[in-house]
């Protein structure tokens, strides 16, 4: 069993069990610290959307809070110019390849990237970086229950961790690299052709509205 250390976050003192990552340490004390990809169950955290930088105490640089372990006597700071640099870039790059319009998006009411652009300051479009060119994707409707819209995907990867080790069925993952990286099925084939049970749960856990219910959008419909 982990023992009980003391940590300063924003100059508060809190207990945590040692070796907790500290970005759940603070959100479970309601200090909010950005993040997208990180999962608390997953054993690894890949620290892949860069948002959910601190600044550690003795350390020159800003740290991923997801992937930093609380040891006695950590003191970090969630807000420090540098800290809040790397933020704003990580958040316009995203933007960058990511279809705005959210007065049309099914997700607006619970999107992760509008939490964190009225909680840090930041605006919904860019100013310093150019958006990547539209690749023309299509939007899957051939599931049951959901539909799948990629040009609002954010790479965070919650729904492959879920529907690899949670559902157990592995419908959903990444294929190629780097600009060309994507969310896919085997072949790039429709949901309805993959292994995909419409189990919802990958749509629970996506932050933007990659994902959404078929509900949600014949209501949207209905309104219009």
């Amino acid at each position: 069993m982990s023992k009980q250390v003391t940590v300063t976050i924003d100059g508060r003192e809190i207990k945590a069990r040692e070796g907790e990552k500290l970005l759940w340490v603070a959100l479970e004390n309601e200090i909010y610290i950005p993040n997208l990809c990180a999962i608390k169950e997953k054993e690894h955290p890949s620290g892949s959307c860069r948002l959910c930088y601190v600044q550690v105490e003795g350390r020159p640089r800003p740290v991923t809070a997801c992937t930093l372990p609380v040891k006695e006597g950590l003191s970090v700071q969630t807000r420090s110019p540098q800290v809040d640099r790397l933020v704003k870039s990580a958040f316009e790059m995203l933007l960058s390849d990511h279809r705005l319009g959210c007065g049309r998006c099914p997700r607006r009411k619970s999107c992760v990237l509008l939490k964190i652009a009225k909680e840090r300051g930041l605006k919904m479009k860019l100013s310093r970086l150019s958006p990547l060119e539209q690749r023309l994707e299509e939007i899957d409707e051939s599931a049951e229950t959901f539909v799948f819209d990629r040009s609002r995907c954010l790479l965070c990867g919650r729904c492959v961790w879920i529907c690899q080790e949670v559902a157990r069925v592995g419908a959903l993952g990444f294929s190629n690299r780097g600009i060309e990286r994507r969310v896919s099925t085997f072949q790039e084939v429709g949901l309805a052709r993959s292994p995909c049970t419409d189990c919802g749960l990958c749509v629970e856990a996506c932050p933007s509205g990659a994902l959404y219910f078929k509900e949600n959008r014949e209501e949207k419909q209905k309104q219009t």
